[in-house]
């Protein structure tokens, strides 16, 4: 493959934008790092819109805006006014028009008048960006809480098709974009409007011919920024989506770095990340070049301007009587005029990069939630754990059934064991218990309730799910087993610990239950890990576990030494097993061998072996099913 068709490749699997979580994405099967890759499907939002709903998030703090709007307002008022003094000051102490010497007391008075005016303004100036400052955090707090929180109501689905670091830039570096225009950018932009008129009104009361002069050349200057502007927008926005796509790959590559290190992949992944770093570096040229050229532009316009003002000022004083005063200020207003263009033009890229993100930001927030429970869901306090799969159907996509015509029963109690290759659809029969995904077609009940009327979270509190990828937060080993039931009394705590096996090496621990568990649990072994995954489990009191290949990284001897500790958890539990292990499948009630999406075998271990079908094969024919 060459370096181009690389290049591509990359861009394509990791390009930064969401993926809409619709019918046709594809399923957990195709694995974390190919479902991310397929989030190319980013939603453009209406600019109009986008700066509609930013605006949104200030509107509880409208007094404080008025506060600080009202605080910019003085501060321009008194700019413009401090430099219109210099006029009375130029003509009557400095060069008056009758040729008399000037009032060295009167100069005085008239430039500590002026220094009063200014200081006026610097307070005021002061006041407005300590007001905006808590505006803007406000707001980014308000975006970031809604932002998290539709996260939590967001489909598992979602997850499965988008990649953690993009979304974590949009957290980090979106939201931070947003900030920085809301605190700053957007009270210049109101404060550079407000100096052009300003500016414009004692423009055209000093000279109006001149004013006509100035104002030449604004079409030309206008222009210019507009063509400059809409090149700055798309270089921005994609700068934006290759600042997620590098995050992703990043993300991707630290949380695989043993698998990187075990295949000697350390130079490709270089490569790769130097492949997305460049293509960074090059639109972030692109967007920084035509958003500081408008700086330069600018300013050359202006001074060319500025210029042509000097000279016919010039003219109109020898020809015209014009004060020299008039003729000072004037120019000064020129330059004053000039420079909030200036500096509205160098915030465009500011805005650009701001909305770029906000629409990255609001992306997500526009994704559809988790469709609502039903209005009139059953209590199921006192749920039992029968399960009941009739004729089910489902796919990832419309087009490609992942699940058969399955069906299926469970007893309270029971433990029911799900074999056969990968992608036979073993996890996702147990992702549609716990409603990730709802199906196309069939029923699943539990109790003799479709799952489909139960409430989610109700549904969910009564299954206990202990996965192959094992997850600790940051916090005791205590909290991190009381997880799986917050109300859990210590004595509780240790009482699953026992249960599954974990207690004595928790006890081995420096500070034993109290010992703090930092990023993912790295101070112990999988085997560990695994375990207190296992204790959190069986905290819970659901009378539903799930366990999927729950003991795959656990080593032969941990495995037979919980093995007591398992049974017991899942006794009295109606318990659905997917391992590859025979030691964990030989004791089920009932063994169910899946084959591209349909069960071929049904039955216990004697009864499949003497069929001496699929589940003979892999028994005969290994240590572990594949």
């Amino acid at each position: 493959m060459t370096l181009a068709e690389r290049k591509k490749s990359l861009l394509r699997r990791y390009g930064g934008r969401v993926a809409s979580a619709g019918p046709n994405t594809p399923g957990p099967k195709h694995g974390p790092a190919a479902r991310a890759r397929q989030g190319q499907g980013g939603r453009p939002k209406n600019q109009t819109a986008t700066i509609r709903r930013l605006l949104s998030y200030l509107e509880q703090d409208r007094k404080k805006m008025a506060a600080a709007f009202f605080c910019v307002i003085v501060s321009t008022l008194a700019n413009l006014a401090g430099s219109y003094l210099l006029r009375p000051i130029m003509n009557e102490f400095i060069a008056p028009p009758d040729g008399s010497p000037g009032s060295v007391g009167g100069l005085l008075a008239g430039v500590l008048l002026m220094g009063a005016v200014y200081l006026m303004g610097v307070a005021a100036n002061y006041f407005q960006a300590r007001i905006m400052l808590t505006v803007a955090q406000d707001a980014l707090v308000r975006i970031r809480t809604e932002l998290f929180s539709k996260m939590q109501r967001l489909p598992v689905r979602f997850y499965d098709t988008n990649a953690n670091g993009d979304l974590m830039s949009r957290f980090t570096n979106d939201v931070d974009t947003i900030g920085n225009m809301l605190s700053s950018t957007l009270v210049q932009l109101f404060s550079g409007l407000l100096s052009i008129l300003g500016t414009l009104l004692l423009m055209i009361y000093t000279n109006i011919w001149l004013t006509l002069v100035t104002l030449v050349l604004i079409p030309l200057i206008m222009r210019a920024g507009g063509a400059v502007a809409g090149r700055s927008q798309k270089y921005f926005h994609a700068q934006q989506s290759a600042l997620g796509a590098l995050n992703g790959y990043i993300e991707e590559t630290i949380n695989g770095q043993k698998v990187v290190k075990v295949f000697n992949h350390e130079s490709v992944a270089e490569e790769e990340f130097s492949i997305l770093n460049e293509d960074l570096r090059d639109k972030q040229i692109r967007a920084q070049f035509f958003g500081g050229m408008m700086g330069p532009v600018m300013n050359s316009l202006s001074q060319v301007n500025y210029t042509l003002t000097a000279c016919v000022g010039g003219l109109l004083c020898v020809l015209r009587g014009f004060d020299v005063g008039g003729l000072t200020v004037f120019l000064n207003f020129s330059r004053q005029f000039s420079r909030p263009i200036n500096e509205i033009s160098m915030q465009i890229s500011n805005v650009f990069s701001a909305l770029a993100g906000a629409e990255r930001v609001f992306t997500v927030m526009d994704e559809e939630p988790e469709e609502p429970d039903v209005a009139d869901a059953p209590d199921m306090s006192g749920m039992k754990g029968e399960v009941v799969l009739s004729h089910v159907r489902f796919g990832y996509t419309e087009d490609k059934a992942i699940l058969k015509d399955i069906s299926l029963y469970a007893k309270p109690g029971q433990k029911i064991a799900f074999v056969g290759s990968t992608g036979a659809g073993k996890t996702t029969i147990t992702n549609l218990i716990n409603r990730f995904y709802d199906i196309q077609e069939g029923e699943i009940t539990i109790d003799g309730v479709d799952i489909r009327r139960m409430k989610r979270s109700e549904l969910r509190r009564n299954i206990a799910m202990v996965l192959q990828d094992t997850h600790l937060f940051t916090g005791t080993v205590r909290e991190n087993i009381r997880y799986g039931r917050l109300d859990a009394t210590d004595e509780e705590v240790v009482a699953a610990a026992k249960t599954a096996s974990a207690h004595s090496f928790i006890m081995r621990l420096p500070q034993g239950y109290d010992t703090i568990l930092e990023s993912d649990g790295a101070n112990l072994s999988q085997g560990q890990r695994q375990l207190l995954n296992i204790a959190r489990a069986a905290v819970s009191k659901a009378p539903i576990l799930i366990l999927d290949e729950a003991t795959s990284s656990v080593d032969t001897r941990t495995e037979k030494h919980i093995e007591h500790g398992m049974d017991r958890l899942m006794e009295s539990r109606t318990t659905f097993v997917i391992a590859h292990r025979l030691s964990t499948v030989r004791n089920a009630n009932a063994i169910m061998v899946l084959e591209n999406g349909e069960i071929i075998e049904r039955g216990d271990h004697d009864d499949l072996l003497a069929q001496k079908g699929r589940y003979y094969s892999l028994y005969t024919g290994a240590s572990e099913l594949e």
